[in-house]
């Protein structure tokens, strides 16, 4: 692919836990263009209640770019920027009315309800902490960010519990 190939679209950057704002920060401070929606919600501290707001995808951040050798350097270089969200084949784009849709959503200061990240029965794979590389199946949530991942051998299943940080779900193929 030479350079005239490459288009500019949006992209998401997968952050360390809770550096969604020093990314962005970060991604500014190079002139990359970035979105990252938040949200207003109670505090929920018990000494005190205040109106907040925080991302609404914790963990993520969508980039704008080329993808150009130099630039994705750049990108992942970032301080908190874990990887870019893709597949073997690479960074998966964002269509831009998705990204859109997002700055209405969050631009109305309105209640937003987020769903879960993943279903029963879910192909996911483990992309970081001390199960990296399992490929399993998602059975539940646990409560305070966990999930447990149930994995299939010799007709039995082990589970593990799991940050739900460092699960993503594999496409559906077929």
């Amino acid at each position: 692919m030479d350079q005239t190939d490459l288009q500019s679209a949006w992209y998401v950057a997968h952050t360390r836990s809770r550096f969604e704002q020093v990314v962005f920060d970060g991604f500014g401070k190079k002139s990359l263009e970035t979105f990252l929606p938040k949200i207003t919600v109670m505090s929920k501290r018990r000494d005190r209640r205040k109106r907040i707001r925080v991302p609404l995808f914790p963990g993520y951040i969508f980039i704008r770019s080329d993808l150009n050798p130099h630039e994705r350097l750049e990108i992942v270089k970032t301080t908190g920027v874990v990887r870019l969200v893709g597949n073997k084949d690479g960074p998966i784009p964002v269509p831009d009315e998705a990204v859109d849709s997002l700055r209405i959503i969050v631009a109305v200061d309105n209640p937003v309800e987020t769903g879960t990240r993943f279903r029963k029965g879910d192909r996911v794979m483990v992309v970081e902490g001390p199960f990296v590389g399992v490929i399993g199946t998602f059975v539940r949530y646990r409560g305070f960010g966990r999930v447990v991942v149930a994995i299939e051998a010799l007709g039995q299943y082990a589970a593990v519990n799991v940050s739900e940080e460092h699960v993503e779900k594999l496409p559906d193929f077929g």
